[in-house]
């Protein structure tokens, strides 16, 4: 038997094309093939995304992994209580008294601009990550198509050793 391969048209749809093997031909070297097969292809599919990215696409997604990170929450925090210790404490007539109208301004910009960008980049993460499971899905059923092969030697192994036992 020779070795039929899958067939990939695009990430949303499957061939049920069944993975045969030779005799001869090494189920190790399979599986090595199809795990270099998946992370050139899961590889390809991230430089894809980062390829076609659009210059506010490529500032949004920093501005969502510098929002998202524990320096810019302390850093955050450090100015915020130093605007507060500054305007309540240090200052004679403050710019900005207490309740801090200005400062809550500031907050209610910065929540309104920072959290649709946020959200922009979360979006194109979710699509990449579908098309990652799209293509995960597709190598789970080579994989399973793989084990049905060998679940299909084994039992044509054991009728063979079957009768080889009763032929003696």
């Amino acid at each position: 038997m020779a070795v039929k391969k899958l067939t990939h048209k695009d990430s949303s749809s499957y061939s049920t094309s069944r993975v045969l093997f030779d005799a001869e031909e090494d189920i190790i070297q399979v599986f090595e093939h199809e795990i270099h097969k998946v992370e050139s292809t899961l590889q390809r599919l991230d430089l894809l995304y980062k390829r076609d990215l659009k210059k506010l696409d490529k500032l949004s997604d920093r501005i969502a992994e510098v929002g998202g990170s524990w320096s810019f929450i302390t850093t955050f925090f450090v100015v915020l209580i130093g605007w507060i210790i500054l305007n309540a404490v240090i200052l004679v007539s403050a710019y900005d008294p207490f309740p801090f109208i200005l400062l809550n301004l500031g907050l209610s910009m910065l929540a309104a601009v920072q959290a649709p960008i946020i959200l922009m980049s979360q979006n194109r993460a979710a699509k990449r990550d579908q098309a990652r499971a799209e293509l995960d899905l597709e190598k789970d059923i080579r994989d399973l198509q793989i084990d049905q092969k060998q679940l299909e030697i084994l039992l044509h192994l054991k009728k063979e050793i079957a009768e080889l036992k009763r032929k003696n």
